[in-house]
């Protein structure tokens, strides 16, 4: 059977660079690189990381009529957000929801001006343009011809600002267009580990010369999956698949805050879009679950699918860890999961990890203190 697995186009890249290549969504992807996932993670955090993220989906949404408010409206019938008064310039986080409620993806979205250009998550990437082509007045256009980086960490804006100075004046969640070496570049101010940082679509001609351009700087090491995932996890931010997926909702995620009060009950532009009837409803009165911050006792991590207890024998089932593994920033296991929602902050869980139970408390989320550019 031919093998299916797609490669980015900074696959020969990472093998220069010795990482460790593992199938992720369908992509051979760089799990991580000789420092270690520990130790990129940390680079992270203090410096600069680079992170091939070009697995993602990139879709243009374009109204037919050249009006920019017909394709935010049309948005608007799948995502509950307020798409209609994002400035251009500027990006948003926003959900795909379905019929129940439930959350089909997670995704930014920027006004680009006359357009709409939409990031969606590599699993789900098909499935999201199927969807997304069932609006009317818009055109719907996969971006085939570019990859996706993400430069995160303390020292991202100094590095970036060297190859493109006028990127130190962006703001957070700002997403223009920049020029380098005769290519152009779609930059978000944003990203997926906490820190300040960028997102950058650069044309495929041009991915690894960029790639390349950003390596150079001494500060810049390259970062794989796995400290992606532990930055995320550190930094609070859910993953599509682990914290949310259709039978969890927005306020189930925590991700009421994605869902303005236009489009609530009462507001301007309420509902309207798949299944807020139930999502409405359920952020009005509050859910009885919802997704909080673990801290287990000792250094032995709780991974996903763990059952939580409510004692320290027999008792209720709570619920299964979410997302789980060690935060090197914090210095010990940190996890997620989706419990009950009046359970008090502080209070003591039980993990059953290899057949023992091992006391788990109910943190505050994020773990670490975000820092991002206001």
């Amino acid at each position: 059977m031919a093998d299916t697995t797609r490669r980015t186009g900074l696959h020969d890249l990472h093998v220069e660079l010795g990482a460790r290549m593992v199938p992720f969504a369908g992509w051979d992807m760089p799990v991580q690189f000789p420092m270690g996932v520990m130790a990129e993670h940390l680079h992270t955090r203090e410096n600069a990381g680079l992170f091939d993220v070009s697995h993602m989906g990139q879709v243009l949404v374009r109204p037919l009529d050249g009006n920019i408010q017909t394709a935010a409206l049309a948005l608007e019938t799948l995502i509950p957000a307020n798409v209609l008064d994002l400035a251009p310039g500027r990006q948003r986080y926003g959900l795909f929801t379905d019929g129940n409620g439930g959350i089909l993806d997670d995704l930014m979205f920027a006004n680009r001006g006359d357009h709409f250009l939409l990031v969606v998550n590599a699993a789900c990437a098909e499935q999201d343009i199927a969807h997304l082509r069932t609006l009317d007045g818009v055109a719907i256009e996969p971006v085939t011809d570019r990859g996706l980086v993400a430069l995160q960490g303390p020292r991202s804006a100094g590095v970036l600002g060297r190859l493109i100075p006028a990127t130190v004046d962006m703001r957070f969640m700002d997403s223009l267009t920049f020029g380098w070496q005769g290519h152009e570049l779609w930059i978000s101010r944003s990203g997926y580990t906490g820190e300040d940082g960028f997102e950058i679509s650069v044309p495929a001609t041009a991915l690894e010369a960029f790639a390349r351009a950003l390596l150079d700087q001494p500060e810049v090491a390259p970062i794989g999956l796995g400290a992606r995932d532990s930055l995320r996890l550190e930094a609070g931010m859910p993953l599509y698949g682990h914290d949310m997926d259709p039978d969890v909702t927005p306020a189930q995620a925590a991700l009421g805050w994605s869902i303005p009060k236009a489009r609530r009950n009462g507001g301007a532009r309420a509902g309207g879009f798949p299944g807020a009837d139930a999502v409405l409803a359920e952020l009005e009165t509050g859910p009885a679950r919802t997704r909080r911050g673990l801290r287990p006792e000792g250094r032995a991590p709780i991974r996903e699918g763990v059952a939580l207890y409510a004692d320290q024998a027999g008792g209720d089932v709570l619920g299964a860890v979410r997302s789980g593994g060690f935060g090197p920033t914090v210095g010990g296991p940190v996890a997620m999961a989706i419990i009950d929602a009046d359970l008090p902050e502080g209070a003591t869980i039980w993990a059953e990890l290899r057949g023992k139970r091992v006391p788990v408390t109910i943190a505050a989320l994020p773990f670490v203190t975000p820092s991002y550019k206001r």
